[in-house]
């Protein structure tokens, strides 16, 4: 800095035309650099003239622009005053670096600074503006995101213009690291072209899958259409920017979505045939479908930055698909080691059949130390017990596992996934969950049809309490899971939920719903030793009285052994829940039930749906933290929820369709009368007074009196299913977008609508995803549904539109045009052409029920499999004309298919045949309904018309086929 000493002074007169807002009676302010460290910015910015006296051998020694002009030949180095025409703030900035004050960078003011830096010729200023940019843009400076997008790309643009090769070339590799907050922001479809392409050339680019890739590109092509004409019409192909997606790992339903994109349907087509390909060969020899190819676009993207790998729906995904990804670069180039590839494979497949531990250091795998989450779900024919082994040395930092809907996830793999990852903290293994659930249908008769071949044995846990403590003598650590889901695993039993506590005890969260095999004592046994849970989900089990006891009471140990004891509430495990789900479990008694929940005041969810609650039970619940609460089919009233909410105001999901006893103020029970000060009308206006809700299921007692006093409530409203005994009235639907406008689910069940009230709903919900007309009245048209509704994804049109023609089914493909999952029942019109206006208008369908469909299938199935994504495919009572072996041939086409449902009226010869599914194909249920004819006295001539009997259903979980038959129609 400058001494007081310096008496060479030049006066630098800076103009600001658009001066910060202040009252001053003066036009202009006189400063000195003997006092910069005591300058006002904002003071400074207030005037329109500001006078600078500053030291005229600083400013030449530190600037190139002053050195030239006030030691040149110009004019202004004889003149003790000077003009700046410069941005003031900017000017200011410079002058305190060249007088050595600290200066503060940000993204927004980098550009004005760094062209300040390079105008006035301050290398200091350029030094300093070159490592903040450096360091900012530094992966380890990545983290922060201390640049945002629109200054990035503001950086990148004034790179090029001033040669600053070093800046483009940081931008892009900034920008391909953080790709996947990038393509979140408003502003992505602005990043330039050549920055996108050197972003997508840069080896650092990171994403989480491929789709997340293509995704990014569709948005930045659609917001560069003109653009993209633009380059038609000079040459140049715009769609190669798709060359660099690896399409052979796209997950297959994304593929088959944009199958119809008007530009890239060709890309997607071409990504369909290469998956097929690669589904179709063998595992182990899957690479030798592109033998001779460059490898490259099989690998997974991993980078050191990756922390997400999504594999999610990729069925072409195998272990072969994975070990290449974490080799070296050599692996993929050289032949000769891809055949070493090849044997390594075959050795490892062996030794998982054997059940033989996995020999490590087989390859000189790469270690990607970022990643804490892998999604492998949905990905049948990879094999997972060696696909651990891979996993636990390619990603030591795994915190997260999902690898739902996977039949051979053997419950065997968990004890090994466990103790090789031991940084896991969550592991998801959800399945579908089986319509067998025992307190919901009626068995006739059930068998076991297939079991495995292979050891399919329960994990061995052993009887000896000292498996711990020599696990922690081995030198091994112990497990360290936190949140667990098994939802719908039908093959997990009491012995595997031993392992869980024996092993798992530091569980926090456990999802158990739907799954059958397991007993109210094996559920017990394991909430006695699991005492650190706060979320329990156990819908739809066995859960009951011993659950409840070992929930609601406080546990000391004796000799080691747990020992109960009820009335110690400080210590018990309910107190501390604060989810808890068991719809369905109608094992638990009226006294367990009310100390249940007189116990769990800590809950923010509870679901109680299809169970014996009512409202003296509801009364003992005392808790004041809920924001979801499920009471469906239950008895309580609208008096006792009207309670509840009360003591909820931050209530955010009610759900209380099929309560019949919703509009009684009291309700008799078995102990005599609970009372309650509420009424039904009440519940309304307390939840209108305190709730601000987000979604509401009801049925009984909803009217259009009920929406007016919920108003103040419902303006955040984004799901509402109205269910029977509900009446809303054509007025109050009419104006759900002006009450509701973020609605985006909106499920009817037999209310009555109209062209006009459908149409509102159409061209008024921009935000709607699901619309569900179930059993509706009143006269709606094609009128309402000429309205294009882009963001509708599932759509369910059941006995509403009868009137309903193949050509009708054209206009709703074109303004319905992303729907995932259909379901049309009672449209008896359709023909068998419907098939190819379905599979060609959504071929990204993951969802079809058909079901009184007019002649669909009279002439057989064909090009309703063109929608090769489909998971779940129901077909009742189309037409007669469903091939025998149908089953076998859905499963070999479809390869992502889960759940397929049949009717045998539809059977061409009667019946169909049923097929031993590999442990390749996701298939886990298959059911198949038998109707028996029924005369109809009312019909001249008499006929017979088909009358439900009964229904086969085949499960298959990881060990065995199950054959069951039951009564009702699932």
């Amino acid at each position: 800095m400058a001494s007081s000493s310096d008496d060479d002074f030049v006066i630098l007169i800076c103009s600001n035309p658009n001066p910060i807002e202040a009252k001053t009676p003066h036009e202009e302010i006189h400063i000195s650099t003997t006092d910069i460290l005591s300058w006002d910015l904002p003071t400074i910015l207030s005037y329109p003239t500001v006078k600078v006296h500053a030291c005229r051998n600083r400013l030449i020694e530190k600037s190139s622009y002053f050195q030239g002009l006030l030691c040149g030949s110009f004019s202004e180095s004889c003149l003790d005053s000077t003009s700046i025409q410069w941005n003031l703030e900017i000017f200011v900035h410079v002058l305190k670096c060249i007088y050595g004050c600290p200066l503060h960078f940000t993204s927004k003011n980098f550009v004005p600074l760094f062209e300040g830096a390079l105008y006035f010729g301050v290398e200091t200023l350029i030094s300093k503006c070159k490592t903040w940019f450096s360091e900012v843009s530094s992966p380890k400076g990545s983290g922060s995101l201390q640049i945002e997008l629109d200054d990035l790309i503001h950086i990148w643009i004034f790179g090029l213009e001033f040669a600053n090769e070093f800046l483009p070339e940081l931008c892009a590799g900034y920008l391909a690291r953080n790709f996947m907050w990038a393509m979140t922001s408003k502003v992505f479809g602005d990043v330039p072209y050549n920055l996108l392409l050197s972003c997508l050339d840069h080896p650092y680019l990171t994403v989480d899958s491929e789709m997340h890739l293509s995704e990014a590109l569709l948005v930045w092509l659609n917001a560069n259409s003109k653009q993209l004409e633009n380059f038609s019409r000079t040459g140049e192909n715009c769609r190669g920017i798709f060359r660099h997606v690896r399409i052979g790992l796209l997950p297959l339903w994304f593929a088959a979505g944009k199958r119809s994109s008007c530009y890239f349907s060709k890309v997607f087509e071409e990504s369909i045939d290469l998956i097929y390909r690669l589904v179709d060969a063998p595992p182990i020899t899957s690479m030798n479908v592109l033998e001779h190819a460059d490898l490259h676009h099989l690998k997974i993207r991993l980078t050191e930055y990756s922390k997400k790998v999504n594999l999610a729906g990729c069925p072409q995904i195998t272990l072969a698909t994975l070990l290449l990804s974490v080799l070296p670069l050599s692996y993929s180039m050289d032949p000769t080691l891809r055949k070493s590839i090849k044997q390594i494979l075959i050795s490892l497949e062996r030794r998982e059949r054997d059940q033989s531990p996995i020999p490590q250091g087989l390859l000189p795998m790469l270690s990607f130390e970022a990643v804490q989450e892998i999604d492998i779900s949905k990905c049948p024919r990879l094999h997972l017990e060696a696909a651990i082994t891979c996993i636990s040395k390619s990603f030591p930092s795994l915190r997260t596992l999902k690898a739902a809907y996977l039949l051979n996830f053997k419950t065997t793999a968990l004890h090994q996934l466990v103790h090789k990852c031991p940084l896991l903290r969550e592991v998801d293994l959800t399945m579908d969950i089986s319509p067998l659930i025992p307190a919901q249908v009626s068995v006739v008769s059930s068998s076991l049809a297939i079991t495995s071949p292979l050891s399919n044995k329960s994990l061995s846990v052993g009887d000896d309490p000292a498996d711990v403590m020599s696990l922690k003598k081995s030198g091994l650590s112990l497990p360290n899971i936190t949140k667990l889901t098994l939802e719908g695993r039908s093959d997990i039993c009491d012995l595997d939920l031993q392992y869980i506590s024996k092993f798992c005890s530091s569980l926090h969260e456990l999802n158990i719903q739907g799954c059958i095999s397991v007993t109210d004592v094996g559920i017990s046994n394991l909430l006695r030793k699991c005492m650190k849970l706060h979320s329990i989900v156990v819908c739809d089990t066995s859960f009951g009285v011993n659950s409840v006891l070992s929930l609601c009471s406080g546990v000391t140990n004796h000799g080691g052994f747990p020992v109960a004891h009820f009335g110690r509430k400080h210590k018990s495990l309910a107190f501390s829940l604060q989810k808890l789900h068991m719809g369905g479990c109608k094992g638990v008694d009226e006294t367990s039930f009310r100390e249940l929940l007189s116990q769990t005041q800590t809950l923010t969810s509870l679901c109680l749906r299809d169970t014996h609650l009512n409202d003296e039970i509801l009364h003992c619940f005392s808790g004041f933290s809920l924001e979801m609460l499920d009471v469906s089919n239950t008895m309580v009233s609208g008096a006792a929820l009207a309670q509840i909410v009360h003591g909820n105001p931050g209530l955010k999901h009610l759900r209380a369709r099929g309560c019949r006893n919703m509009l009684q103020q009291e309700t008799n029970t078995s102990e005599g009368e609970f009372s309650s000060s509420y009424t039904c009308k009440e519940l309304y206006l307390e939840l209108g007074k305190k709730c601000k809700l987000e979604e509401v299921a009801l049925g009984w007692g909803f009217s259009c009196f009920s929406v007016e006093a919920l108003q103040p409530a419902i303006k955040s409203l984004r799901s509402i299913t109205v269910g029977l005994g509900g009446s809303l009235g054509e007025d109050v639907l009419q104006q759900l977008s002006a009450t509701c406008p973020m609605l985006e689910s909106l499920i009817l069940h037999f209310q009555v609508v109209s062209d006009t009230v459908v149409t509102n709903m159409m061209t008024s919900l921009r935000n709607l995803r699901v619309l569900a007309l179930c059993y509706c009245f009143g006269d709606i048209s094609m009128l309402s549904f000429n309205f294009s509704t882009p963001n509708l994804r599932k759509l369910r049109l059941e006995r509403v539109t009868p009137w309903m023609t193949n050509n009708d089914l054209i206009i709703l493909t074109q303004t319905c045009a992303n729907l995932v999952e259909l379901s049309l029942l009672g449209c008896k019109l359709l023909g068998s052409d419907s098939q190819q206006i379905i599979s060609h208008g959504w071929p990204g369908l993951t969802s079809i029920h058909l079901e009184e469909c007019g002649k669909v299938t009279e002439n057989g199935i064909s090009s309703l499999l063109d929608c090769t994504a489909l998971e779940d495919l129901l077909l009742h009572h189309n037409g007669p004309g469903i091939q025998k072996n149908f089953i076998f041939y859905a499963a070999s086409k479809l390869p992502m298919l889960r759940k397929l449902s049949l009717d045998l009226c539809d059977a061409r010869e009667g019946d169909f045949d049923i097929p031993d599914c590999d442990d390749k194909c996701l298939v886990s249920t298959v059911k198949i309904a038998r109707c028996k004819p029924r005369r109809c006295n009312f019909s001249l001539p008499a006929h017979r018309r088909p009358v439900h009997e009964e229904t086969l259903v085949l499960i298959r979980n990881s060990k065995n086929l199950y054959r069951t038959v039951v009564k009702e129609r699932l």
